[in-house]
């Protein structure tokens, strides 16, 4: 079966069904930017037809870091809305947390990786980043999720973004 993505684009706007898979270790969170921008975000990717989220995520980070993970509970539903390109993007984002099955990947610092959109690639890198430090120094995106990831209060939150 050919895997799609559920991601629909028209002439006049895009949906897109995605997840994210938040990595917390020692007080650090891994994030990923795309080469020569400023803004991070939480690691995933659009969600396949006919595949569960968790398997998503699994496939995510296997293709973009090449490690293996497992996928705890669910801490975050975002209904998310920004530009993609010239039209207005709605998107429905799930964030589980993820913890690493092994250290395959660095455990600090910054790396890279790749990552990819239909036939386009596009260069990231992979940052650990301090927690006490998300809110003050770095554009985090979606800002409403800083919150969560500061409480981790084991209550599934939700929230509206609306970049445009």
């Amino acid at each position: 079966m050919i895997k799609r993505d559920i991601l629909f684009k028209t002439d006049d706007f895009v949906f897109s069904y995605r997840v994210g898979g938040i990595l917390i270790r020692d007080n650090k969170i891994l994030l990923q930017k795309p080469k020569n921008d400023d803004g991070y975000s939480i690691i995933g990717g659009h969600i396949a037809c006919m595949e569960t989220a968790a398997e998503t995520l699994k496939r995510e980070f296997k293709e973009e870091l090449g490690c293996d993970i497992d996928v705890g509970e669910l801490t975050a539903v975002g209904e998310i809305f920004f530009n993609w390109g010239k039209r207005p993007c709605h998107q429905i984002c799930l964030y589980f947390n993820v913890s690493l099955q092994d250290n395959s990947i660095p455990l600090d610092g910054v790396f890279k990786g790749v990552d990819g959109i239909g036939n386009k690639k596009m260069k990231l890198d992979f940052c650990w980043v301090d927690i006490n430090d998300l809110q003050s120094s770095i554009n985090f995106y979606p800002p409403e999720l800083l919150s969560q990831i500061s409480n981790n209060n084991h209550k599934v939150f939700h929230f509206i973004s609306k970049q445009i």
